[in-house]
């Protein structure tokens, strides 16, 4: 239940938070905030202090209908960030993307995981991820971010979702990368309506045998605007509460905005669970 990093560990014994540091001028909650570096800098140790186990670094947004961006545009956006954050923070630094390119140059700079809301199924990705030798966190998404949430449509979202992450996992094993270095996260919000995205997450169980470990990413989504009729910037209930049902369920890592409430959350949730 130790994962190696880069040479940081990540602790899975028990439920750890990742911090979301977004260098991006149009994510849905925090767009625009950390775009400068010292920005990004103070976030990521606030994070770590408050009891972040990783900081999760993206560079491009993936909320419904977000435009992509170039390559260059992304490693001018992250490269600096990773680079410092790997420099001075002790814990790991994840670098959220899908792009081969980001994912070779941020592994130089210091990364410690690679998060891919595509699983490795863009071009060179799977070969840039097994040549990195990190750690792999794969994302199930139903089409792609400009189009996933026109009406997504599941026989049975459980078993399509899993029999998805375990073929990604077998592509993953084949070119050397072991289960023991791969996360699964099945993509709270990515091509999934409401009931899908409480379904998944009622039997998040399902999923945790897949590999070293689920991440669950619910913070302030619109799956719990559309519960609680409440916008991004009074989600932080909602959130908390899909996070504890998450941990219950055996995820490993919860993303999270709001880091200092959720790791109190998962606090409680473990300290129930070691009642025997």
């Amino acid at each position: 239940m130790l994962m190696n990093c880069a040479g940081k560990m990540l602790d899975l014994r028990q439920p750890a938070v990742m911090g979301v540091l977004n260098v991006t001028p149009d994510s849905f909650f925090d767009g625009g905030r950390y775009s400068s570096l010292d920005a990004a800098l103070r976030r990521a140790e606030m994070m770590a202090a408050e009891g972040a186990a990783l900081i999760d670094v993206g560079g491009e947004s993936t909320r419904p209908g977000a435009p992509p961006v170039s390559v260059q545009e992304e490693l001018d956006r992250v490269l600096p960030v990773v680079e410092r954050l790997a420099r001075e923070l002790s814990i790991p630094i994840s670098i959220d993307t899908s792009k081969p390119e980001v994912m070779c140059e941020a592994a130089k700079a210091g990364a410690g995981m690679i998060n891919d809301v595509w699983a490795l199924r863009q071009p060179g990705a799977l070969e840039a991820a097994a040549t990195s030798g990190l750690p792999i966190c794969l994302m199930h998404m139903l089409g792609k971010p400009a189009t996933m949430q026109r009406e997504p449509g599941y026989v049975d979202v459980v078993v399509e979702v899993r029999a998805f992450l375990v073929e990604r996992v077998q592509v993953c094993e084949a070119i050397g990368i072991p289960c023991t270095r791969i996360l699964v996260d099945p993509g709270f919000g990515f091509g999934k309506t409401l009931d899908h995205n409480l379904t998944l997450l009622r039997h998040l169980d399902r999923f945790t045998d897949l590999t070293a470990g689920v991440l669950a990413g619910v913070s302030r989504k619109s799956m719990i605007g559309l519960l609680l009729e409440a916008p991004v910037g009074e989600r932080l209930a909602g959130s908390l509460a899909a996070a504890i049902i998450a941990a219950w369920q055996g995820a490993r890592v919860i993303r999270a905005h709001d880091v200092r409430e959720t790791v109190q959350a998962l606090r409680v949730c473990a300290a129930v669970r070691a009642i025997g």
